[in-house]
C-alpha cells in the first residue's frame, strides 16, 4: 500500500509543479481525483497539508487567518448533506429564514490583498508576496486592499488574443505570477490590461433559498457561469447570514458555511480510428479525433477535440491509439491523455478544404489563403450565431458559400432568385429571406453587431466597451491607437490590432452598416451619469417568453440606467414576467416583497415597447 502511496504523492507533485509554472499535465478534474483518491489510502499524508506548494525564491507572508481550500459537491445528495448541515446549526441558534448566496467559482490563482502586500494562497497559511504583480501591469478591480480574490484574465480576451499559445488562461496567469521573467504574450497581457485581480465581494451574486437550488440547480448553474466574463470552475453557494457562518465555522481544510457545486468530468477509454483536420474562421486547423463509440454521461461520443497540431505530436497520436477521454456537463469531449499507442502521428501538410500549404503558429498549423471555403462559413457562421439569427447553419451556410458568396454582405445580397439556383427549395427560400429582411428590422444591440464582425481583439464584453466612447460608425475611421489603449481595460497592442483588422473588414462593415440596422445605442459613458428614466437605478429580472429576446430587454433596461439580474433576490425592485415564468420564481418573488410586473406593464412605465 505505501508503494501506491508513494507512487501517487510522487504523481501529484510533478502535476503541482508544473502547474504553478503555467503548464499543467493533468486536468482538474483527474487532479481532484488523485487527491480523493490520496484521501482514501492514507487521509493523515502530509501532502494533503501541503497542496499548492509556491515557487521558492519569493518571500512569505502568513495570512491574518487561513485561507482556506472549498468543499466540493458534484452530486445532488452531496448538496442536500450541505443544506441539512446548515440548517441543524439553524435551529441550534434559533435562525428560521435562512438564504444562500451564489456566485461564480472563478478558475484562476487564489490571492489575498490587503491594500499594501498582495500574497498568494500558498498553502491556505502562508502564501508569497507577489506585490510586484500590480506593477507589472495585473489590474486591481474595484481598486487595492479589497480582500481575497482570484488572478483571472477575460475568457473574451483570451479567445482572441492567446488561444493560439495556452490551453487554459489560468495557465498564462500562473506563469506571470509565478515567473522571474515574463514571456512576450505575458508582457502584451499585461500591457493589454487584461490580467484582473477580482474581489470575492465584487462577484455579482444571486440571494436564493434551499427549495429554489435544489429545484433550479442546473439552470442556476448554467445561467451562472455563461453570465461570468472570466473562466470558471463551478459555482459557490454560501450562507448569506454572517452570524450563522460564523457559528458554523470551518474544518482545517475548509470553511462549513460554503460549498462548490461542480459539474463532474466522466471519463472512458477508446480508440482512434482516424483523425480528421477542421479548418477555423482564423486559419487554425484543428483535429478532431473519430473515436470508436464509447458512452459517456448518457451521451454516444464518436468524436473527440485534441486541441492543436501541437498536442498531436507531443502526445504522438495516430490511428490505433488508446486514449482516455473527458466529458464535463455539455462541454464537447476532450483528450485526457493517450494509454496504448498506435501507428506514428501524422500532420497535414496542405489544408485540407483549399489545398494551400499549411504554416506553423506556435502549437498551430494555420492556412493563410484568402480564399478558403473553410473560413469563409466560419466567419458567416460567426456573424449569424453572435446575433442569433435562426435557419443559417453550417450546412446552410455551405451551400451559400459553394454559390459564390464571399462574405456576410454578399449573403445579404442574395434576392430568393439567388437562393433558388444555390438550391434551396420554396419554404426554405422564403424562411431564410425573412429571416435576413428581419434580422436588420429588429433592433440589435450596436455591441453585438460589431462583435459578429470578428474583428480581432473585439468580443462581446470589449465591443461594449469600446462603444462606451465611440459610435460604431466612427470606429472605422480610428487610425491611433492610443484612441483605443487610452480606454481603461484596452493595451496598446490590442488598439492596433483592432485598428488593422478594422481596416481589413472597413468595406465589408460599410457595406453592411448602410443597410441601416436596427441599432440599440450604447449610452457613452459620459451619458450613462445623466440618464433619468423611470427605472433609473432599479435592479430589475426578466423572466418568461416575450415579444423581444431577453437580451434585448436587458439592453433596453441598461440604456435606460436600470441594473438588469439574472435570478430574483432580496435587492430586485421588478420582476418583469412573460408567458411561462416559474411558479418558484413568482412565489419568491412576492416573498422578497418584490414588485411583479407584466411586459405589457412594463412597457408602458417606459413608454411603449416601440422604443426597444
Amino acid at each position: 500500500m505505501s508503494e501506491i502511496t508513494d507512487s501517487l504523492v510522487k504523481d501529484l507533485e510533478e502535476a503541482n509543479a508544473a502547474y504553478r509554472e503555467g503548464n499543467p499535465i493533468l486536468s482538474d478534474d483527474l487532479y481532484d481525483h488523485m487527491i480523493g483518491t490520496l484521501k482514501e489510502l492514507n487521509p493523515n499524508h502530509p501532502y494533503l497539508h501541503s497542496i499548492e506548494p509556491e515557487k521558492i525564491g519569493k518571500k512569505e507572508v502568513r495570512h491574518p487567518k487561513p485561507m482556506l481550500s472549498m468543499e466540493k459537491a458534484y452530486t445532488h445528495d452531496e448538496m442536500r448533506r450541505f443544506f441539512d448541515r446548515v440548517e441543524k446549526a439553524a435551529t441550534e441558534i434559533g435562525m428560521r429564514n435562512i438564504y444562500y448566496t451564489v456566485t461564480p467559482k472563478l478558475d484562476g490563482i487564489a490571492g489575498r490583498d490587503d491594500g499594501t502586500v498582495f500574497v498568494t494562497r500558498g498553502n491556505g497559511t502562508v502564501g508569497n508576496d507577489i506585490t510586484e504583480a500590480f506593477e507589472r501591469g495585473v489590474v486591481p478591480i474595484g481598486g487595492r486592499g479589497r480582500g481575497v480574490g482570484e488572478i483571472v484574465m477575460p475568457s473574451d480576451y483570451f479567445e482572441t488574443e492567446m488561444a493560439n499559445e495556452f490551453e487554459h488562461p489560468r495557465n498564462l496567469v500562473a506563469g506571470i505570477i509565478n515567473s522571474d521573467t515574463l514571456s512576450g504574450l505575458a508582457k502584451k497581457a499585461l500591457e493589454d490590461c487584461s490580467v484582473h485581480f477580482i474581489p470575492y465581494l465584487d462577484l455579482e451574486e444571486l440571494v436564493l433559498d434551499r427549495v429554489d437550488i435544489i429545484e433550479n440547480i442546473e439552470e442556476i448553474y448554467t445561467e451562472t457561469v455563461l453570465d461570468s466574463q472570466y473562466p470558471t470552475d463551478g459555482i459557490v453557494i454560501s450562507v448569506k447570514d454572517s452570524g450563522l457562518s460564523n457559528f458554523l465555522g470551518a474544518t482545517s481544510h475548509h470553511h462549513r458555511w460554503q460549498i462548490a457545486y461542480k459539474r463532474k468530468g466522466d471519463t472512458a477509454i477508446t480508440t482512434v480510428n482516424d483523425i480528421t483536420w477542421q479548418v477555423g474562421r482564423t486559419g487554425k486547423i484543428t483535429p478532431v479525433l473519430e473515436v470508436e463509440p464509447v458512452k459517456i454521461s448518457g451521451a454516444t461520443i464518436r468524436r473527440v477535440t485534441a486541441h492543436n497540431a501541437g498536442t498531436v505530436m507531443d502526445m504522438n497520436i495516430g490511428r490505433g491509439a488508446e486514449i482516455r477521454i473527458i466529458r464535463s456537463g455539455e462541454v464537447i469531449p476532450k483528450i485526457e491523455e493517450v494509454v496504448g499507442y498506435g501507428s506514428a502521428a501524422s500532420l497535414p501538410e496542405k489544408c485540407p478544404t483549399c489545398n494551400s500549404k499549411l504554416k506553423w503558429d506556435n502549437d498551430f498549423l494555420m492556412c493563410h489563403s484568402n480564399n478558403c471555403n473553410a473560413k469563409t462559413e466560419r466567419t458567416i457562421r460567426h456573424w449569424f450565431s453572435t446575433l442569433g439569427i435562426d435557419y443559417f447553419g453550417p450546412a446552410t451556410i455551405k451551400k451559400i458559400v459553394a454559390f459564390g458568396a464571399r462574405n456576410i454582405f454578399d449573403v445579404y445580397s442574395m434576392r430568393p432568385g439567388d437562393f433558388k439556383k444555390a438550391g434551396f427549395g420554396g419554404g426554405e427560400i422564403d424562411r431564410l429571406w425573412y429571416s435576413l429582411i428581419m434580422s436588420v428590422k429588429n433592433p440589435v444591440e450596436d455591441w453585438r453587431l460589431l462583435a459578429a464582425f470578428g474583428i480581432k481583439g473585439l468580443g462581446r464584453g470589449d465591443s461594449k466597451k469600446l462603444l462606451q466612447h465611440f459610435n460604431i460608425e466612427d470606429i472605422l475611421y480610428l487610425r491611433r491607437s492610443d484612441d483605443i489603449s487610452d480606454i481603461d481595460g484596452f493595451g496598446s497592442v490590442t488598439g492596433s490590432n483592432i485598428i488593422e483588422s478594422t481596416d481589413n473588414l472597413k468595406e465589408i462593415i460599410e457595406d453592411m452598416l448602410n443597410l441601416d440596422f436596427n441599432l440599440i445605442r450604447t449610452a457613452h459613458a459620459k451619458e450613462e451619469e445623466k440618464i433619468e428614466s423611470p427605472i433609473s437605478g432599479k435592479n430589475i429580472v426578466f423572466s418568461g417568453k416575450m415579444i423581444r429576446s431577453r437580451e434585448t430587454m436587458m439592453s433596453h433596461a441598461t440604456s435606460l440606467g436600470a441594473n438588469p439580474q439574472s435570478g430574483v433576490s432580496m435587492i430586485t425592485d421588478f420582476l418583469v414576467c412573460g408567458d411561462g415564468v416559474g411558479k418558484s420564481k413568482i412565489s419568491k418573488a412576492k416573498r422578497l416583497g418584490v414588485k411583479i410586473i407584466t411586459e405589457k406593464e412594463y412597457h408602458d412605465m417606459v413608454g411603449g415597447e416601440n422604443g426597444i
